[in-house]
């Protein structure tokens, strides 16, 4: 059978208070016997003076113990009723209709011994009474004439019990029961009801756990308590609000996908059709349509590949120490002539002699570098510029890329670096683009310890601005 937590939780708790309880009940009752036995025990050192003058005075009159060793009865009764005039009202309760003290309990040591009154003589052999080491009896000398004569003693409380006593410990045991009952069923009555309340909130995780599990990504737990439960809580609806957040970016990016492939696939198919149909004649300038409309599909899968790579980790990065200025200069000079192609100044703010050292995979990087002078290219009106510089901050080489109009808004620099985003107005898919490139550039940035922000140009465009950790430099 299979117990759920509620009742484990439950019985820990019931199980852990319980064994509380006793020890707290054998500690108390250990503590009643032992004090009561003690005060006991004060006043027997009282009764033990009173009963060492009157044995020293007996002495006195008959010189010798004889008188108590050959009867000594009379003698024992003598001794308990002085014994009584002091503390027997205290100790074992009132006189009888005779006016005598009714006679003590016998204990166990009363059947062995036969009174609690030991007398010892100047040798230390039992004159009454007997006793042994256990007993723990504190003799005192009985002395007459300024001459030991022998030793007076009483057994300890415990082995002479008044009934009245007896039942004295006896209900303080059983008030100390009670108590110890009653706290148990106080456990029983609030344990079950704190075991479940704890429990409620992990039965609700549980079942919130299941939906995530279904996919349903809109549960969340209420999260009020400030404990760690509570913390607990509020992480398991953070975590369900990132899936939440992925599965719509994930269902985003299929469409996306699927519109972007749409588009080239339409093209292509229609320029065959339209052969096909003899509308149009196949001549080089169709030939290099098609060819162009294959390029855009291609490149458009390799980026959505190269993005893939890099969510699964798979993306590879063969790095080494390479001069970061030779690598930016080496691109720029491959796109000049497109930018003066297309009337765009290309300029760099990049000293001569500079050396700027990195750890990075070469071809990463030109395809970083790449991919930000396309978007430049793309975006940036004929008759423009684009002005590029390198800047060394600390351990940081510092990469700019600033171009002239058209700008992007402000809220929209945040977003430029999501993958198949376009800013209204400037990018389209007439100019060619996916949305992808600044994406991949991010990734590549990242991969190699470093980070990429978009801001506004003091041309009128776009400033990208690049931080890659440095290895060594020189100048």
């Amino acid at each position: 059978m299979k117990i759920g937590i509620t009742y484990r939780l439950f019985l820990s708790i019931l199980g852990a208070t319980c064994v509380a309880i006793l020890a707290m009940f054998l500690i108390m009752g250990w503590s009643i016997n032992r004090g009561f036995y003690q005060y006991l025990g004060t006043m027997d050192q009282g009764m033990l003076q009173q009963m060492a003058g009157s044995l020293e005075q007996a002495y006195g009159e008959y010189g010798n113990w004889d008188f108590l060793r050959n009867n000594p009865g009379p003698w024992i009764r003598r001794l308990l009723n002085a014994r009584s005039d002091q503390v027997m009202s205290e100790r074992f309760g009132k006189f009888d209709d005779s006016g005598k003290m009714p006679p003590p309990r016998m204990g166990r040591g009363m059947h062995t011994r036969g009174s609690p009154l030991i007398v010892l003589d100047a040798a230390r052999k039992p004159i009454i009474g007997s006793y042994s080491k256990d007993d723990e009896v504190n003799f005192r000398p009985l002395v007459h004439q300024g001459k030991t004569v022998g030793y007076a003693g009483l057994l300890p409380p415990r082995h002479f019990l008044h009934p009245m006593q007896v039942r004295f410990l006896g209900r303080q045991r059983l008030a100390l029961a009670f108590a110890a009952g009653g706290m148990v069923l106080v456990v029983v009555l609030m344990s079950f009801p704190l075991a479940r309340r704890l429990v409620r909130p992990i039965k609700a995780m549980a079942a919130a756990t299941h939906d995530i599990a279904s996919g349903k990504y809109a549960t969340r737990i209420p999260a009020d308590s400030s404990d760690e439960l509570g913390q607990l809580a509020r992480d398991f609806n953070a975590m369900a609000l990132t899936l939440e957040k992925n599965e719509k970016e994930r269902r985003q990016w299929v469409a996306d996908i699927s519109h972007e492939l749409r588009t080239p696939l339409a093209v292509l198919r229609g320029e065959i059709e339209a052969l096909l149909d003899g509308i149009r004649i196949i001549t080089p300038d169709t030939i290099r349509s098609l060819h162009a409309e294959t390029l855009r599909l291609n490149r458009l899968v390799e980026d959505l590949y190269q993005l893939s790579l890099y969510d699964i980790g798979a993306l590879t990065f063969r790095k080494e120490n390479l001069d970061l200025v030779l690598v930016l200069r080496d691109s720029m000079e491959s796109y000049r002539a497109e930018f003066v192609r297309k009337g765009i100044a290309l300029t760099a703010a990049i000293s001569e002699n500079a050396e700027v050292m990195v750890f990075a995979d070469r071809a990463r990087l030109d395809q970083l570098f790449a991919n930000l002078f396309e978007n430049s290219l793309r975006y940036t009106d004929a008759g423009g510029r684009l002005d590029i510089g390198l800047a060394l901050t600390g351990e940081q080489a510092i990469i700019e890329f600033q171009d002239s109009a058209p700008g992007v808004p402000e809220k929209e620099l945040e977003r430029m670096f999501e993958r198949l985003y376009r800013v209204e107005g400037s990018r389209s898919r007439t100019t060619g683009g996916a949305g992808l490139g600044l994406a991949i550039c991010k990734n590549i940035v990242e991969a190699h310890e470093g980070t990429i922000s978009g801001h506004s140009s003091s041309l009128g465009g776009l400033l990208i601005r690049i931080s890659l950790p440095v290895s060594r430099r020189s100048a």
